[in-house]
């Protein structure tokens, strides 16, 4: 494949995927996810790849998709061409169609995050097997407040019920730093030891047999879709459905519209400017 939206990389048995549209903050595009799955299935089919690290160019891991193709895309899906719930069921199937790859990978994806990782951003780190975060990196899922669920649905099981519900009930940041007390990451360094410390654990990840590691990652895949993970984000893929029909949503579709998306976010995040979180993050 002639790579437009990422970079594919093979060294010393680690295959890097570096999402490569730093001007939009490494937004996803449908033709970046169509890039980043070929990748992943490319690596798992060379038998010199044992280990593949995803990662990103520019100052932000992913701000999210491309949902600004932009202002046209809001007043389409305002015409009469637009299907409610049928459109949006196959949206929803392609994008989680694409983040989920790594997932199902036979071979340890790690996620190396830093700056902005967030709503889709969360949905490609969220599907890797493990996840090493700039300490100032900023993890968040502000689409809660306007545009939906996280329809991966994985922080229920990644950082409790508690945690889950806050973090997805305001749509608020959680820093690299905090992110690893709460274990949306494993680790979180200072980002100038982000790169050496994401090295230095897919070289040691490399050193064991594919078969063995196929194992271990399908053994403990399972333990998480024995507890309905699978039916969890089904169920979530579904709700989104729903929620898009909420005024709040509607009324952001309706400004984008008219007025563009700018508008739209500005006038949508004014009022969680004006309340107080009780947990901060540096530089938010």
């Amino acid at each position: 494949m002639n790579y437009q939206n990422i970079i594919y990389d093979v060294a010393d048995q680690i295959a890097t995927i570096t999402l490569n549209r730093p001007a939009q903050m490494n937004a996803l595009s449908a033709a970046l996810l169509e890039e980043y799955v070929y990748a992943l299935k490319s690596a798992e089919r060379d038998d010199n790849v044992r280990v593949v690290i995803v990662k990103a160019a520019g100052e932000h891991f992913c701000a999210g998709y491309d949902v600004a193709a932009s202002d046209e895309d809001y007043s389409k899906g305002m015409s009469e061409d637009y299907v409610p719930f049928v459109d949006d069921k196959l949206n929803l199937d392609f994008l989680w169609g694409a983040t989920e790859t790594a997932w199902h990978l036979t071979k340890p994806v790690i996620a190396q995050v830093h700056g902005y990782c967030m709503a889709g951003g969360n949905d490609i780190a969220g599907q890797c097997d493990i996840v090493i975060a700039a300490d100032d990196a900023v993890i968040q899922q502000p689409q809660s407040r306007r545009l939906g669920l996280s329809f991966n649905h994985i922080y229920a099981y990644k950082c409790g019920p508690q945690w889950a519900k806050i973090l997805l009930l305001t749509g608020d940041p959680v820093s690299g730093r905090e992110a690893e007390r709460l274990g949306i990451a494993a680790m979180a360094f200072p980002r100038e030891e982000l790169e050496d410390a994401v090295i230095k654990l897919a070289r040691r990840l490399a050193l064991l047999d594919p078969t063995m590691g196929a194992m271990n990652k399908l053994a403990v895949n399972r333990a998480y879709e024995s507890m309905g993970l699978p039916q969890a984000r089904e169920s979530a893929k579904a709700l989104d459905t729903i929620a898009h029909v909420a005024p709040v949503m509607q009324k952001f579709v309706a400004t984008a519209a008219e007025s563009g998306l700018r508008t739209a976010l500005r006038e949508n995040e004014a009022p969680y400017r004006e309340v107080e979180r009780p947990f901060k993050v540096p530089g938010i």
